[in-house]
C-alpha cells in the first residue's frame, strides 16, 4: 500500500458525520483510508457511504467492526431500507459499500438483489414550450404572467428544480460575460447561462420581482407555493400537466446538444455516464465567457421556442 496522498489524507482527517460523529467517524475513515481512494472527490463518496451504513448499523444494535458492518447481508439490508434514500441513491451507496467491503474486508462477492433504473423525465417539444409560454402570456395578473414566465425560463432555459428554483430572487438574474446567467445559491452555488430564448423573458420577470422571489412568493421553503402556478399552465391546447423535472429536462437536451455530448459518447464508445463525473474532475474550469458563448447560445430542440 502506498498510503493515501496529502489531499485525500485531509478529506479522511476532516471527515465528522453529523450522527455519532465520534464512532461513525471512526470507522468511516479507517474503512476508507484501507480502500485508498485515488482522488479527493472519490474519498468523500465512500466515506459518505460509510458514514450512512454505520448509522444504520448502530440504529440496528451492531457494532462497528468491518467484519460486521461490511457483511453483505447488512449491505443489501441497508440498500433495501427507507434510510438508504432514493433508487439512483441506494444504487450509488451499493457500488460504494461493496467496493469498501472488497478492500477493507474481501468477502466473497455475492450476487445482489436488482434494483430499478429510475429514467429522466422526458423533455418537452419546442411546440410543447411554446404553448406554456402562451398560456403564461395568458395569466390574468401581471404577477401571475411573471411568475409563469419566471417558472419556464428557470426550468427549461436554465434547468433549475425544486429548492434552487425556489430560491431564485429577481436579482439573482445578471447580465454578464456576453449572457444573461442566473446565480444560484444553496448546496452547489454555481453561475448558469440561461438558453438564448428566454433571455428576454426572464430579464423582464427578475426586473417585475426585483430582490423578491421569482417563484417562491413569500415562502420559497413552501412545498406547495408552485402548484396553483403548474395548475393554472397544465391542460388547454391539448398540454400534459406541467413538470419542473421535465422542463429541466429540455434545457439538458439543448445543453448536450450545443456541448456535443452525444457525439462524443458514440466515438467514445460510451452507454453510460456513470463514470463521467470522475472524468471531468481532471478538467480545467471553464471560463465564464467561454461557458456563456458555448451554452448560452444554445436553442430548443426544434428550433427557437416563440408562442
Amino acid at each position: 500500500m502506498t498510503g493515501p496522498s496529502v489531499d485525500v489524507g485531509s478529506v479522511l482527517a476532516s471527515f465528522a458525520p453529523r450522527r455519532h460523529s465520534e464512532a461513525v467517524g471512526r470507522f468511516a475513515r479507517t474503512v476508507v483510508a484501507v480502500a485508498e481512494p485515488n482522488s479527493p472527490a472519490r474519498a468523500r463518496a465512500l466515506l459518505f457511504a460509510a458514514g450512512k451504513l454505520a448509522e444504520y448499523a448502530l440504529s440496528i444494535g451492531l457494532e462497528l467492526e468491518a467484519k460486521v458492518v461490511l457483511h453483505p447481508s447488512v449491505i443489501e439490508r441497508f440498500c433495501a431500507s427507507s434510510r438508504a434514500g432514493s433508487a439512483p441513491t441506494r444504487r450509488t451507496l451499493r457500488s460504494n459499500l461493496r467496493h469498501l467491503a472488497k478492500h477493507a474486508v474481501a468477502f466473497a462477492p455475492t450476487v445482489p438483489v436488482a434494483m430499478p433504473r429510475e429514467r429522466a423525465k422526458a423533455p418537452y417539444s419546442a411546440r410543447e414550450l411554446a404553448s406554456y409560454l402562451a398560456l403564461c402570456d395568458a395569466q390574468p395578473t401581471a404577477l401571475r404572467r411573471a411568475r409563469a414566465n419566471a417558472l419556464i425560463c428557470l426550468g427549461a432555459g436554465a434547468g433549475l428544480i425544486g429548492a434552487e428554483l425556489r430560491s431564485v430572487r429577481g436579482a439573482d438574474v445578471v447580465l454578464r460575460s456576453g449572457g444573461v446567467l442566473v446565480c444560484v445559491t444553496g448546496r452547489r452555488p454555481r453561475a448558469v447561462p440561461v438558453l438564448a430564448d428566454y433571455h428576454d423573458r426572464l430579464v423582464s420577470a427578475a426586473s417585475f420581482f426585483g430582490d423578491r422571489y421569482l417563484v417562491a412568493g413569500q415562502n420559497p421553503q413552501s412545498h406547495n407555493v408552485t402548484n396553483p402556478l403548474i395548475r393554472s399552465l397544465s391542460g388547454g391546447l391539448d398540454l400534459p400537466r406541467l413538470e419542473p423535472a421535465r422542463l429541466r429536462s429540455s434545457y439538458l437536451v439543448a445543453m448536450a446538444e450545443a456541448i456535443g455530448l452525444k457525439a462524443f459518447m458514440d466515438a467514445a464508445g460510451i452507454t453510460c455516464s456513470q463514470r463521467l463525473g470522475d472524468l471531468v474532475g481532471h478538467l480545467e474550469a471553464t471560463p465564464e465567457e467561454t461557458a456563456v458563448a458555448l451554452l448560452g447560445a444554445a436553442t430548443v430542440r426544434g428550433g427557437p421556442v416563440s408562442p
